[in-house]
């Protein structure tokens, strides 16, 4: 028995990632992060809200390791860590557009990432097919990304990233294209998979509406160069559900994200 290992209580104390004053400059010369702290722990649904080109993206790519910090560091204190860096199976990233391959089927699509760890496609089938319903697509295993909507497009993008059991899910504005009853659709699905599987969720947007709809901690930016601006605890009483975006709670909480990020642009504005 190893004494100096840590509880699981422990483990489970400690954040899933934390970024450390992080600054990000591209090559170009843009500062693009700027001395950007977050924690984030295990079991949170956490939205990154902020205007267009505030680094939002920027941030989730470094902390999927899709891109170097300048200065600062990025942390996995409750990971086993490989020689890249970066955690373990930890980690299942879902872009702006679903990025699928147009030749092969969306079961072909959601094994990849089983395939390039060398699970056979006979192994990795009960996996596969698993995730494919808990988004509701078991029965378009066949199909093909032609015969599919945008809204199961980007559910199979969501299938293939949860395919590896990450511990942590980023998700970079991955409903920004859809329609607006497509989009809530597909916020109740997220939501639900949040709930169902405990999976710790960093989410992109510039949707006041959709991060008080979906988050339990919003971090509100500031325009470029990108750093916390207020990182607000979000605690819902009522059930989120369509209820709940008429209800007065929704409209409160919707009221003071939107303030929070007007003063965020504005502080942004006058740096």
């Amino acid at each position: 028995m190893d004494l100096n290992a840590p509880s699981p209580a422990d483990l489970a104390a400690r954040p899933v990632v934390r970024m450390q004053h992080v600054t990000k400059v591209f090559s170009n010369g843009t500062l693009a992060l700027s001395d950007m702290t977050l924690e984030v722990r295990a079991g949170e649904f956490v939205s990154l809200l902020g205007p267009s080109g505030c680094g939002k993206s920027t941030a989730l790519r470094i902390v999927a390791g899709l891109g170097d910090t300048t200065t600062g560091s990025i942390d996995w204190p409750s990971s086993r860590i490989r020689p890249n860096g970066l955690p373990e199976d930890d980690i299942g990233f879902v872009f702006q557009e679903p990025t699928l391959m147009p030749w092969a089927t969306v079961f072909a699509n959601v094994w990849l990432p089983l395939k390039l760890k060398g699970v056979s496609k006979r192994d990795a089938r009960p996996r596969v097919m698993e995730v494919l319903d808990s988004v509701g697509l078991a029965d378009f295993a066949t199909a093909y990304p032609r015969e599919l909507s945008g809204g199961m497009k980007m559910r199979v993008s969501i299938a293939r990233a949860l395919a590896t059991q990450p511990k942590l899910l980023l998700m970079d504005e991955p409903f920004a294209a859809l329609d607006e009853i497509t989009r809530q659709k597909l916020n109740d699905d997220v939501l639900w998979l949040w709930r169902e599987t405990g999976i710790t969720v960093i989410f992109v947007t510039h949707s006041v509406f959709e991060s008080v709809y979906l988050s339990n901690r919003i971090v509100v930016m500031k325009a470029r160069p990108g750093q916390v601006f207020l990182d607000m605890p979000l605690e819902v009483l009522t059930k989120r559900d369509a209820d709940y975006r008429l209800s007065d709670e929704y409209a409160a909480n919707t009221r003071k994200v939107s303030q929070a990020l007007q003063q965020a642009i504005q502080k942004g504005a006058e740096a």
